[in-house]
């Protein structure tokens, strides 16, 4: 196994990393976003505001995305080992 190889795998699993993490960690940017403008807006300076609809918003969008980020991570780890027999070279 080469030095290219081992970049190439590692660079296909940190992308796999980033396409799966962007989408929770976009909508709870823009959920925090949009609760620290109302806070603004409001004058309501309360810390649990902040926390409790990133978490709810988060653990839906995990709910509805996790089918599609298993599927991609299942299909990702069975090329990984189907290509196993190349790796070991």
């Amino acid at each position: 196994m080469t030095v290219d190889n081992i970049t190439a795998i590692m660079a296909s699993a940190l992308f796999m990393v980033i396409k799966i993490a962007i989408p929770v960690l976009l909508v709870s940017l823009i959920v925090g976003l949009s609760v620290s403008i109302f806070q603004t807006v409001t004058s309501i300076q309360d810390q649990t505001l902040t926390f409790v609809p990133k978490i709810l918003v988060t653990f839906l969008t995990l709910i509805i995305l996790g089918n599609w980020m298993l599927t991609e991570l299942s299909g990702f780890v069975v090329k990984m080992w189907s290509d196993f027999s190349l790796y070991i070279h």
